[in-house]
């Protein structure tokens, strides 16, 4: 189908992407990688009356270590997450986790930023970006702000960012190489129908453990994390901790899953992930 008619603007700064956004305010989209505003506008299920396209604002890509965490600009792609050696050295859960991602085309198009607002509840980066205990840095008219993972996500489609602000950078901690990431995509789209991502920390023997694609949300497993705090990572450790994935938590049911085996999903993949990243400690 062809989009709606709208007025198109590609500014060159993230100042300028910022006034035009609060100038034109609930009736603009940001557009960054384009891979899911465009699609939805093709079938018409987003119809914005003005795209603002940040995709030239060569101020939001980058891949760099910042005040003892490494910080990466929204506007990175994810083939340049994926051929990092920085973030292979220092956070590999992100380089192991961006070739999962759709594909070839996808990854060199498609942005971090743009996938974590526009916050699908099948996109594979929020399990990461939870694991990993990220800090979100978001700016707009009134200045900048920080909103730590656990805030970010609201609810299906929805983030805590406001209509007139732009995701500018994801902050992340240098982790040991104990981690994985281990999914069950759909056939066709890549998307993740039960994802996991786990960080073992072994010197404070505590867990982290992100999930995406069960529920309308993405979430942590404060469950597992607890049931394994302080805890050896034994086969049967990990299987006991495992049943608990999809805890007080309300699976979707769709085309592609039902709830009750999204939840099973849930459960193997957190114990597959678990057992990677406790053979990598």
């Amino acid at each position: 189908m062809i989009p709606a008619s709208f007025d198109y603007f590609r500014p060159q700064s993230l100042e300028e992407a910022i006034g035009l956004l609060n100038q034109h305010g609930e009736e603009a989209k940001v557009l960054a990688g384009g891979h899911s505003l465009v699609p939805a506008m093709k079938l018409r299920l987003a119809q914005p009356k003005v795209v603002i396209d940040i995709g030239r604002i060569s101020d939001l890509n980058y891949i760099r270590e910042q005040d003892g965490k490494i910080a990466i600009g929204a506007m990175t792609t994810h083939h340049a997450i994926e051929t990092s050696g920085l973030l292979r050295e220092k956070c590999p859960l992100l380089t192991e986790l961006a070739p999962q991602i759709g594909d070839v085309q996808v990854r060199n198009r498609g942005t971090i930023g743009g996938s974590l607002v526009h916050a699908d509840p099948a996109a594979d980066w929020p399990a990461a970006i939870l694991a990993l205990d990220a800090e979100l840095d978001v700016v707009g008219p009134n200045g900048s702000r920080s909103i730590h993972v656990k805030k970010f996500f609201v609810d299906l489609f929805q983030t805590a960012l406001q209509p007139n602000q732009i995701l500018r950078e994801i902050r992340v901690p240098a982790t040991p190489r104990s981690v994985a990431y281990v999914k069950f995509a759909q056939r066709a789209s890549g998307f993740a129908i039960a994802g996991v991502a786990v960080v073992v920390h072994a010197a404070s023997q505590t867990v982290s453990v992100g999930v995406t694609g069960v529920a309308a949300k993405p979430y942590r497993a404060n469950a597992v994390e607890k049931s394994l705090e302080g805890q050896p990572l034994t086969a049967e450790s990990i299987t006991h901790a495992s049943k608990r994935a999809a805890s007080r938590i309300d699976p979707l049911n769709d085309i592609h899953a039902s709830a009750e085996y999204r939840a099973h999903l849930a459960r193997v993949n957190t114990r597959r992930a678990l057992q990677i990243a406790a053979s990598r400690i």
